[in-house]
Parts: structure tokens; C-alpha cells; sequence
């Protein structure tokens, strides 16, 4: 009813939903306003009124928090972290998250549609920087493309070593003995045009020239899922902590482009194992098919397997309640503000 009522509003100026606060407004690239839903079925939210504001920026996301013109603040960046768990009128949370960063290769466009090419970036990278730099800490070296917290993640594989002359031997084997040119994709997140500069420096040591490429967020979007890149660095949160989510749009042939799978990856094992897994409800037979379906990508290398980075969210010191949820999706019927 209630969406055939708003019609096309439904979603943007009207929603309707089974939680302890109602939507009262939307004002597009500012904030949300939620207030109390007094007629909720369960415990009544201990605030009376929600407002959720859009800051892109980190850095001024973790002053919002710092100065009070926040309560909670999420997704805050490592290096505010480092400044603002010794403030007492704060509090951190740093939580392990379902969330993988990566780079993915287009496998449909030379050189990246020879493993042994793929392969040798992964040896070339050196993630240790990364997580210790760059993520102060706040990170761990991926192993595959599903975090630990995820149902199906095959923790026993191990990280590529960071082996440049392992790199090297690859690249020759592939016939580019004096490496290529290609270029680098990033949107206009900070840590992630780090990242890019960092893998560039990486790359050069191994004789590669990547060229680093920041795009507007749409085009970003577009463009992979139409197969414009070369190589791309994005994230993807496993919401629903089962590998299903965390490998079947990112590596399923059906779901080439704007679907998930933006390197357009295509095996036929890898596809009859995913199908397969979700139409059982066997948890074994699951985790047998996922297990192998992680050692195919880890050999065939689609993605450069960067990082699983932490979740770090802070409140206010006189909030209380707030429980930070590992994909993000925090729940703030019981938050209080004392």
C-alpha cells in the first residue's frame, strides 16, 4: 500500500519500514531525519530523533566528532583514529569487518588476460606498507577475497610474498620481458590514490609504467562496469557474512560488468561450484565448494588480494549502546545520549 501510494517517491521522499524510528524527511547530499516510532512493536528507541548527516570527507567527519557537531561518526580513517582514541570526550571502535580491499585486473584485455601477467603483480606488490602506513595498522593482508568474519573463507591460503624477482621471472615467462604500460584506476577516495601511487612505485621496481588514474565516482562506476580499465582498485562488503555474496557477483560469468564481476572473470569450474553452492543446503558441501572455488582465484589470480581492513566508527563519550556491526550497518534503537 504504502508504496503504491508514493509511487515514484517511494525511497527518496517516502519510506516506510518495520523499525523503531519513521522517516520524516530526505534533503539529498545533507542529511536524513528519523524520528521516534512510538507504535514499534519491540523496545522503543531510546532517542527521540535521528539525524543522519552525508560528510564524504574523513578528515572532516573525525573534526564533526572531535568538536560535538556529531555524536557518532562512522568510517572514520586510520590516521584520525591514531589522534582521536587518546581524546576523552571520545570513544573508538575498531571492529573486524566483512570488507575486502582489492585490485582487479580486466582478464579480457592483454596483458591481464594471462594469469601468469596477474600472477606476477600480485608477487610485485608489497602489502605490508600498506597495512602499516598507509592503514596505520588498521588492516590485514588479504589471503583471497573473503574475510575471516565471512561463512566459506578459506583462512589456510596464504598471502602472495612480496617477491619482485619471483615478479620478474613471470613476466619474462609471459613473454614481457621488459614489462608493459598500463594504467591504474582509482576514484577519489585518499586511501585508495595511495594505494595506486604505492602499487605504481611496485610496479616500476618490476620494469611495468602504470600510469595512476583518479575518476569521478559515476564514470568510475560506469566505465568498469563497461570494461574500460586496465587494472582498478575497489572494496566489497560481504553484508551477509556468507561467501555467496562475497564470490558470486564478484566472480560468476553471468555477472560480468556493472553486475559485480568488473574483471570479467569467466570459469566454468568456478561458475558449476558457485551454482552448486547455493542450491544446497548442505553446510559442508558449501564450504567444500567455496574452499575450492578460493584456490582457483588464488591461482588464477583476478584480483590483486590487497587488504581487510578494520572498521572504525566513535561516538561521543556520553553515548551509550552504540554495538558497531562488522558490515557497517549499525543499529541505533538502543543508542542513548546522557
Amino acid at each position: 500500500k504504502a508504496v503504491t501510494e508514493a509511487g515514484a517517491d517511494y525511497g527518496l521522499r517516502v519510506a516506510v519500514g518495520t523499525g523503531p524510528f519513521r522517516f520524516v524527511d530526505w534533503v539529498t547530499q545533507s542529511h536524513v531525519t528519523l524520528e521516534r516510532f512510538d507504535d514499534y512493536w519491540g523496545e522503543p528507541a531510546k532517542v527521540e530523533r535521528v539525524v543522519i548527516r552525508a560528510i564524504p570527507e574523513g578528515t572532516v567527519r573525525a573534526i564533526e566528532l572531535e568538536t560535538g557537531g556529531v555524536d557518532i561518526a562512522y568510517d572514520l580513517e586510520p590516521i584520525d583514529r591514531m589522534r582521536l582514541e587518546f581524546n576523552p570526550n571520545i570513544k573508538i571502535f575498531a571492529t573486524e569487518s566483512l570488507s575486502a580491499s582489492y585490485v582487479g585486473f580486466n582478464v579480457q584485455k592483454a596483458p591481464f588476460d594471462n594469469p601468469l601477467v596477474r600472477q606476477a603483480v600480485n608477487y610485485a606488490i608489497d602489502v605490508e606498507p600498506l597495512v602499516e602506513v598507509i592503514y596505520s595498522g588498521q588492516a590485514v593482508q588479504a589471503f583471497g577475497p573473503l574475510s575471516p568474519k565471512v561463512f566459506g573463507a578459506h583462512t589456510e591460503l596464504e598471502p602472495y610474498p612480496y617477491d619482485p624477482q619471483k615478479a620478474r621471472e613471470l613476466l619474462a615467462e609471459a613473454g614481457y620481458p621488459n614489462g608493459f604500460r598500463t594504467s591504474i584506476w582509482t576514484n577519489d577516495n585518499p586511501l585508495r590514490i595511495q594505494i595506486a601511487e604505492a602499487l605504481q612505485q611496485n610496479l616500476a621496481d618490476i620494469g611495468v609504467q602504470a600510469d595512476v588514474e583518479i575518476v569521478e565516482w559515476g564514470a568510475y562506476l560506469e566505465n568498469t562496469g563497461a570494461g574500460l580499465h586496465d587494472m582498478f582498485i575497489l572494496g566489497w562488503v560481504t553484508v551477509t557474512a556468507d561467501a555467496d555474496y562475497g564470490l558470486y557477483a564478484l566472480f560468476h560469468s553471468s555477472q560480468h560488468g556493472s553486475a559485480g564481476n568488473r574483471t570479467f572473470y569467466t570459469n566454468e569450474r568456478v561458475d558449476e561450484l558457485l551454482d552448486f553452492a547455493r542450491s544446497t543446503s548442505d553446510p559442508d558441501a558449501r564450504l567444500a565448494a567455496y574452499f575450492e572455488v578460493q584456490e582457483i582465484l588464488r591461482e588464477e589470480a583476478p584480483w590483486v588480494f590487497l587488504l581487510f581492513p578494520l572498521n572504525i566508527d566513535g561516538t561521543r563519550a556520553n553515548i551509550d549502546g552504540f554495538v558497531p556491526h562488522p558490515a557497517g550497518h549499525h543499529y541505533l534503537g538502543r543508542v542513548s545520549k546522557n
